[in-house]
């Protein structure tokens, strides 16, 4: 590590401290779905178009994808394949056909919006699979341009935190069960936080069920990274495949499912677990910090509104195909 990473690091340690408390202000449910990584890298934005960042920080600043990589490693700890195959079929069907339908939708709206194909790559999984998380462990996967992570970032926050409000409203509307509501909650919604806190204000048997859902929808994160991975190494020259393929594999991930090998096995006490991906998580908030302050508000308004529009009528979609998904295999 060089010496000059550490106050950059140490600054951006302060903004997600900062983030962290701003984040548990806002609580639904005795959760707290005003995602913090969302707040660092609105933060971020705003502060560098207002103030210039001192030279000092600007090393570690630069930097900070190294901390957000370490974080997912580390997050590997909390997954749990053993529990996804152990699910019913029934389940697993509505989370899938969601999950897959709602991706190649996603980027089927991101052409016929003509947005970067990187962005609709990270709209596409920050929608259909976890959020700002997601959006963090595949955008170095695809050299992603850091106006691209935060407008994805941004954009997946926005419509989730309107699902909150509005999807449980809806499913009194339409007389929905408690668990058919927290299994299109689980499936429906972005990010963890958010999904919790819509199903919480459902009914408490809906946010139990909800958060099952959503837990078992994480476990997809890993292997739908490595397939981008390899998607976006057949991107280049032929004569560049090996090399580009060498650096765009996500070598991290081996990190990521040792940890859950380790974890799986038991090498690790359930407090142990709990602390190592709460560290994770802190790793991936300072590095989504460090995407606010590499990102220029003068590019995110070139972008536009097509992104935003392609996130709200993807959510959307998403959204039918959980309802469609409910009614064929869980009835």
């Amino acid at each position: 590590m060089r010496a000059d990473y550490i106050p950059g690091w140490l600054f951006l340690t302060a903004v997600a401290l900062v983030c962290s408390e701003l984040s548990e202000l806002v609580e639904i449910g005795g959760k707290h779905p005003l995602e913090a990584s969302a707040l660092g890298v609105l933060i971020g934005v705003l502060a560098l178009a207002l103030w210039r960042l001192p030279k000092v920080f600007e090393a570690g600043v630069r930097s900070s994808e190294k901390l957000l990589v370490l974080g997912i490693v580390l997050l590997g700890v909390s997954l749990d394949l053993p529990r996804l195959f152990s699910e019913s079929a029934g389940m697993l069907a509505v989370i899938v056909c969601t999950m897959f339908f709602g991706f190649l939708c996603i980027l089927a709206l991101a052409r016929l919006f003509k947005i970067p194909p990187v962005l609709g790559v990270l709209l596409a999984v920050g929608t259909t699979i976890c959020g700002g998380t997601a959006v963090a462990l595949t955008a170095p996967l695809v050299d992603a341009p850091e106006e691209d992570i935060s407008y994805a970032v941004g954009t997946v926050a926005l419509w989730g935190l309107l699902a909150i409000f509005l999807y449980p409203w809806l499913g009194r509307v339409v007389g929905a069960s408690d668990f058919n509501f927290g299994v299109f909650a689980g499936t429906a919604i972005h990010s963890t936080p958010q999904v919790v806190g819509a199903a919480y204000i459902f009914s408490g048997a809906a946010g139990l069920t909800a958060t099952a859902v959503k837990l078992i929808r994480n476990c997809f994160m890993a292997p739908v990274a490595l397939g981008i991975a390899l998607w976006h190494s057949r991107s280049v020259p032929s004569g560049q495949k090996l090399k580009s393929f060498t650096k765009a594999f996500p070598w991290f991930l081996f990190g990521y499912f040792v940890m859950s090998a380790l974890s799986s096995n038991g090498y690790f006490t359930t407090k142990g677990v709990d602390n190592i991906a709460a560290a994770g998580k802190f790793l991936i908030l300072i590095g989504m910090c460090g995407v606010g302050f590499n990102t220029s508000i003068r590019s995110l308004r070139a972008m536009g509104s097509r992104p935003l529009m392609v996130g709200l009528l993807g959510s959307l979609l998403v959204a039918a195909f959980s309802i469609g998904s409910i009614y064929v295999f869980l009835g």
